[in-house]
C-alpha cells in the first residue's frame, strides 16, 4: 500500500538546528513517522527532545558549533555509535544577517556562507560516506529558501548561500543517485520563526508580505512536516536534485 512508503519506522535522522522553529517541526514530523532523531545544536534542545520522546522515539542531543568543520567526524561517529546506522540527514542549521548591501561587512558575509553552504556541503559529504559504507543508500534533505529563486533585499550573503544550496543539491544528486542516495531540498517561504521576527514586527512590511501570499498567512513549523517526511521516505525514491517550495504559493505570484 502506498501509505507504507511514507513510513520511517526505526530509521535514524540527523537534524541540525532543531531546537526551535522549522528544525523542531521537521524533527517532530520525522519522529511521528517513526524516526529516531539525532539533534545537533549549539544549545540543548530540551523542548524538541521532549516532543520526540513523547512519541516513543529516541533522541540523541549533540552540542556543536557546526561552522567548525573539525567537529563533524566526531558528531557522525557518536550518532553511529548510539544508533548503529544513519538513514537521513536534514541540513537545517543556518543563520541570516540583515544589512543594506552597500554597508554589508565581510564578517557577516563569511559567517553566513560558512554555516549555510560550506557546512552543508561537508556535512553531506561526511554522512554520504556513512551511507556508502552501509550500502543501503540514504536521504539528504537540504534547506534552501525562496531566495534560492529570488534576490531579496538586505540579505546578500543569505541569498548567495541559499542559491548555492540549490546548486549543490543538484550537483550531489547527479553524483550520488547511482548509489541510492537521494539529495533534495526544501525551500520554505515566509515562516513564523525567529528568523522573521523583525519582519513580522514591522506591521507595514508584514502586511505587504501577507498580501502576496495566496494562502494568506505566514507558514508554521508544522507545514514542513509532510514535505520532509516525503523526501525522507521511500515515496520519493525517484526524486533527485529537486528543490520543493513550501511557501503558500508565494513563488507562483
Amino acid at each position: 500500500m502506498i501509505l507504507e512508503s511514507f513510513a520511517l519506522k526505526d530509521k535514524v535522522a540527523i537534524v541540525t538546528g532543531c531546537d526551535t522553529g522549522l528544525g523542531q517541526g521537521m524533527a517532530t514530523g520525522l519522529a511521528q513517522a517513526g524516526c529516531d532523531i539525532v539533534g545537533i545544536n549549539v544549545v540543548d534542545p530540551v523542548e524538541t527532545a521532549e516532543k520526540v520522546t513523547a512519541l516513543g522515539r529516541r533522541f540523541l542531543s549533540l552540542k556543536a558549533d557546526l561552522s567548525d568543520l573539525t567537529a563533524l567526524p566526531t558528531l557522525i561517529e557518536k550518532a553511529v555509535a548510539e544508533f548503529g546506522h544513519i538513514d537521513i540527514l536534514v541540513n537545517n542549521a543556518g543563520i541570516i544577517r540583515r544589512q543594506d548591501a552597500i554597508e554589508f561587512s565581510e564578517k557577516d558575509w563569511d559567517d553566513v556562507m560558512n554555516l549555510n553552504i560550506k557546512t552543508v556541503f561537508f556535512m553531506s559529504q561526511a554522512v554520504a560516506k556513512v551511507f556508502l559504507k552501509q550500502g543501503t543508500g540514504g536521504k539528504i534533505i537540504n534547506i534552501a529558501s525562496m531566495l534560492s529563486f529570488q534576490g531579496g533585499i538586505r540579505v546578500p550573503s543569505y541569498t548567495a548561500s541559499k542559491s548555492a544550496v540549490m546548486g549543490v543539491t543538484r550537483l550531489l544528486a547527479n553524483e550520488w543517485a547511482q548509489h541510492n542516495i537521494n539529495v533534495n531540498a526544501l525551500a520554505p517561504g515566509y515562516m513564523a520563526t525567529n528568523n522573521t521576527q523583525q519582519l513580522r514586527a514591522d506591521e507595514a512590511r508584514s502586511a505587504a508580505i501577507l498580501e502576496r501570499i495566496p494562502a494568506g498567512r505566514w507558514g508554521l513549523p508544522d507545514d514542513m512536516m509532510g514535505p520532509v517526511v516525503f523526501l525522507a521516505s521511500a515515496a520519493s525514491d525517484y526524486v533527485n536534485g529537486y528543490t520543493l517550495a513550501v511557501d503558500g504559493g508565494w513563488l507562483a505570484r
